[in-house]
């Protein structure tokens, strides 16, 4: 037994011997080849992905990604037509300015009273006059507001004709209060909007109201007050049907009759006219300035009581170098009342039978401007009106009279923006020799926009 069991574990060795190198070799085949199949799974995934590296920059050749849009230099308020309503095309427009006036006032027969357009600015009518030997003790007075603050809005368009529209609408807060809590001064200050300007035009016709066409607006001084030489100036905006041709216009505009019933009792407005004011005027211009010569027929009616007057006016600005000019306006006229010194005096007066008879009126100022560098410039003006009342229909309480003479410097810091103040002294002249005057130190803020 001992002999078979050897042999049986001889035979045994000697089969492994033999197997072992078999499996071996057949083990490093199956190695190899699992190896192989590796490698050439790599090869593949290296091959496609070197081919989708080659046909990226091939597909961004054929379609370029789209260049970035080049920003616009033209500021946009928004993407959509502004004037929807409008024809398309139209340019819209929108500007004004910002203004706080602040100012003492001395006047030497009492105070003008609270609430008066006399206390905002310069109204010579408002100057008060007290009884012959009468004294009044008046202390100064301080008025501060922001009423003349405004803004406008216009809308252009021109056709493929080349014909020209344009509205224009202009509004400011000098209305007064829309109701006793909100126009007082203790505790809100508002105030109602006012219409200043709204018209259409169109090449050389314009429809709506605006300045007349009596007043030559280019010859108002550089003032702090918002007029300041009211005496002496023609100021007006009403509504008109204006033609323009070069250097002429001629305008029809709403008629109204400004009357002093007889004796000076009292004045007022009549309605009742059917002739509108007939206006034309002249413009000439140049580097030397500019000249202006308007002239004017009114019929004046009050009931059926009627009669007729006219008015010239010459205005206009004269250039003395760069930095120097002369401002200036001569007025008079039959029945001139109404146009002239912000209504300081009436168109016509009632005599003891009703019937109207026209006043006649005389008024200028002259202003030099100076301008003392880019920032700083100063003015100088005087200015004066009188009317040739007869006491018989008028009585002696109409005001004969008035002038003024003012001085500022307006200093400007910075582009649109002005601080300015003034120096100004008025006196208003009854018929019955009594006198009032005024001084006033009007200082302004105004940004313009």
């Amino acid at each position: 037994m001992p002999a078979l069991v050897r042999k049986r574990r001889l035979a045994t060795a000697l089969a492994v011997a033999l197997l072992l190198p078999g499996l071996a070799l057949a083990q490093t085949a199956k190695e190899a080849e699992l190896e192989a199949r590796v490698a050439e799974l790599e090869k593949m995934v290296q091959q496609l992905v070197q081919q989708q590296q080659s046909q990226a920059p091939a597909a961004a050749a054929v379609a370029p990604a789209p260049a970035p849009a080049a920003a616009s230099t033209t500021p946009t308020i928004q993407s959509t037509p502004i004037l929807t309503a409008g024809n398309p095309g139209s340019r819209f427009s929108y500007g004004g300015f910002i203004k706080l006036d602040a100012m003492v006032t001395d006047t030497s027969d009492g105070q003008i009273a609270d609430g008066n357009s006399g206390r905002l600015f310069y109204v010579p009518s408002t100057i008060p006059v007290a009884a012959n030997g009468a004294e009044p003790d008046t202390d100064p007075y301080a008025d501060f507001h922001a009423q003349f603050s405004r803004f406008w809005l216009g809308a252009d368009y021109e056709t493929d004709d080349g014909d020209k529209l344009k509205a224009y609408i202009e509004a400011d807060f000098f209305g007064g209060g829309t109701n006793a809590l909100a126009g007082n001064e203790t505790s809100t200050n508002t105030y109602a909007v006012t219409l200043r300007h709204a018209y259409v035009s169109w090449n050389n016709w314009l429809a709506g109201q605006t300045w007349s066409n009596f007043q030559d607006t280019a010859a108002l001084p550089d003032t702090v007050d918002f007029l300041g030489v009211t005496d002496g100036t023609i100021f007006v905006r009403q509504a008109q049907l204006r033609y323009t041709n070069g250097p002429w216009s001629l305008s029809i505009e709403n008629p109204q009759t400004l009357v002093t019933a007889y004796q000076g009792t009292s004045r007022y407005n009549s309605g009742d006219n059917v002739m509108p004011d007939v206006t034309g005027r002249w413009v000439t211009k140049g580097d030397w300035g500019h000249l202006s010569l308007a002239g004017m027929l009114r019929q004046f009616k009050d009931g059926d009581e009627t009669a007729g007057g006219g008015a010239v006016s010459v205005g206009g600005k004269f250039n003395l170098g760069a930095s120097n000019d002369l401002r200036y306006m001569v007025n008079a006229g039959s029945g001139i009342g109404r146009y002239m010194a912000f209504g300081m005096g009436t168109d016509v007066v009632q005599d003891i039978d009703g019937d109207i008879d026209p006043l006649d009126g005389y008024s200028g100022f002259v202003a030099w401007r100076h301008v003392f560098n880019d920032k700083l410039r100063g003015n100088l003006m005087y200015s004066a009106a009188h009317f040739d009342n007869d006491v018989d229909l008028t009585g002696y309480g109409v005001t004969e009279r008035s002038q003024s003479i003012r001085a500022n410097l307006i200093y400007s810091p910075f582009p649109k923006l002005d601080v300015g103040a003034e120096l100004t002294y008025g006196q208003r002249s009854l018929e019955d020799d009594r006198e009032g005057d005024l001084k006033r130190i009007h200082t302004t803020v105004k940004y313009s926009f």
